[in-house]
Order: structure tokens, then sequence, then C-alpha cells
């Protein structure tokens, strides 16, 4: 299953890659291959300073070794190896008009000493963050991920959004991250589903992505927006990182396993402000995107459409 799954993710990086490039017209993901030193690495490609992405990063990675102590004591386990593979990634678009995204797909396996596996699992999702709030993009990509989430199992995309409300939340701020999508983590098998189930699952929403996010970029690309909007963007921008960076489980992961720094902070945005105690005017733009990240909200089955 790890060489099935990896092969697909090194096939999607190459799909998605190539089709952000089409989009933005001007700049070209810049590809770095990196190995971690216990086993393992990856490749990375970024995009910086585009027509339409100020920055973004298509990284795929495949790492294995000894499960460092912290991550024992994560997983409430004692001494075992571990290999893990997934792709990860992370849009800034430069016009506040078109939202960031983010989505990860990924696998990993648990052996003990004797090199036997004692368990396994698949993990991910996609989630939208907007500055500006156009509903019929939140209901695009909702019913993407709905379309999706149902060749596998009709409840599959109301717990899977339920569980994405839920971890993209900044509790300190009392505000979720965006207007969600799907995540999910400990898909492993069981009676009512395979692995190779969870294989197809998994593999059906990573092949979801482009229709999910694509179409809202074209329309939102060329939007006009003054100076004062690009600001908003960046304060919201800095909610994004305080969230990567306080409670983000991939991050933590990542930092815990001694993966690659460049890697796991590519996600975070070139230009971003904090304003003290900032407000925005009151029925505002800014001020109904607030009000929307203050509870879930059901996408799918408004009547909104691209």
């Amino acid at each position: 299953m790890k060489e099935k799954f990896y092969k697909y993710i090194e096939t999607l990086q190459d799909t998605i890659t190539s089709k952000l490039e089409e989009i933005d017209g001007k700049a070209k993901f810049q590809q770095d291959l990196w190995e971690r030193a216990e086993g393992g690495g990856g490749r990375t490609r970024v995009i910086e300073d585009g027509a339409v992405f100020e920055k973004g990063g298509v990284n795929i990675s495949a790492v294995h070794g000894p499960l460092a102590p912290a991550m024992q004591a994560y997983f409430k386990v004692g001494k075992v190896d571990f290999f893990a593979c997934g792709l990860s990634l992370v849009l800034h678009p430069k016009n506040p008009m078109v939202p960031t995204v983010h989505a990860n797909w990924r696998y990993f396996e648990m052996y003990d000493k004797e090199g036997n596996t004692i368990d396994q699992w698949f993990g991910g999702g996609q989630d939208l963050t907007p500055y500006y709030l156009f509903e019929e993009d939140a209901t695009h990509f909702h019913q993407v991920c709905k379309n999706a989430c149902d060749k596998s199992n009709s409840n599959f995309y109301s717990e899977y959004k339920k569980k994405c409300d839920e971890y993209f939340w900044n509790s300190h701020r009392d505000e979720a991250r965006g207007v969600g999508g799907l995540f999910f983590d400990y898909c492993k098998a069981s009676e009512e589903m395979s692995i190779e189930g969870w294989y197809n699952f998994v593999t059906e929403v990573g092949d979801s992505f482009l229709e999910a996010y694509v179409p809202i970029v074209e329309k939102r690309k060329n939007l006009p927006y003054s100076e004062e909007q690009r600001t908003w963007q960046e304060i919201r921008r800095g909610r994004y990182v305080e969230f990567n960076l306080v409670h983000d489980k991939g991050t933590l992961f990542g930092l815990k396993t001694n993966g690659r720094i460049e890697s796991i902070l590519m996600s975070l945005p070139p230009h971003v402000q904090w304003i003290y105690d900032h407000h925005p005017e009151p029925e505002s733009e800014e001020e109904k995107l607030l009000k929307v990240l203050k509870k879930p909200v059901n996408w799918v089955g408004k009547s909104f459409k691209l």
C-alpha cells in the first residue's frame, strides 16, 4: 500500500503543479529534492511572485525510521518504527478576492522491531480560507467535496465536514480559520471499510481538488481590489499563521520528527500584518466574513452557482 500511495501522490503533484502554472501564466514551480538523515526524503515544489499566486507549495514526502520519543508518547506506543508519506499543499493568491487553499492526503504505517506492521491509516482533507466571502464559491467547493465523498459513503461528507469545522478552529480567537471543507484522520481498516477502500476514498478526494479550487481562481483572479482590501487580506493571513503555529498537528509532527523546516513552514504567506485590536467597519464586507466564521455554515444545498 505504501508504494501504491506514494506513486499516486507523485502523479498528483505533477498534475496539480502543471495546472497551477498554466493558471498563473508567469511563475513556475521551483523544485527542491531533499533527504532526511534518519530515512526518506521528499520533493518540494514552491511557486513565488507569480501573476496569480504570491506564494504556494505543493510538496510530497516519504519518511521512515524510529518514531521519536515525543511521538511515541503522542501515539501511546513504545519503541516502534514508522513510515509516513503524503502530499501537502498551500496556495496564497495575490488578489484578496481569491481564497487561500490548503489540502493534504497522507498515509502512515507503524512497525514493531521485527518489522511487522502493527498499525496503518490514511488521513487528509482540503479546506478554503477566503478573505472576502463569495457564497457561491464556498458552495461550489463544498459541493465538489460532497460529490467525492458520496462515491464511497453518503455519510462521509457530513462527518468529515464537521471534523473540519472543529479542527480548523482558532480557539484563542473563537473563530474558524476559513469556510472549511473536509478533514479526516486515522482512517483504518474495519469490517465496514478495507484499507483498499480507504485508498479509493482518499484518492477520490485528491482527484477532486482541482475541480474544487480552479473555477474559483479563474472567476476571481482578475477582480479589482484596493490597498485597504490588500491590508485586510494580510491581517487575515495573520490568523492563518496563528493556526499553523499554535494548533496544527501536521506542523507539530514535522517539527518533532526532524522534518525539513523549509518544507514545513512553506505554508506561511510572505506578507502578513498584525494590527493591534483591529476591528472592521460595521456592516462592511470584512465584518460579513467575520460573522460567517463564528459558527459552521451548511454550504451544500444553497442556490449559488459559479
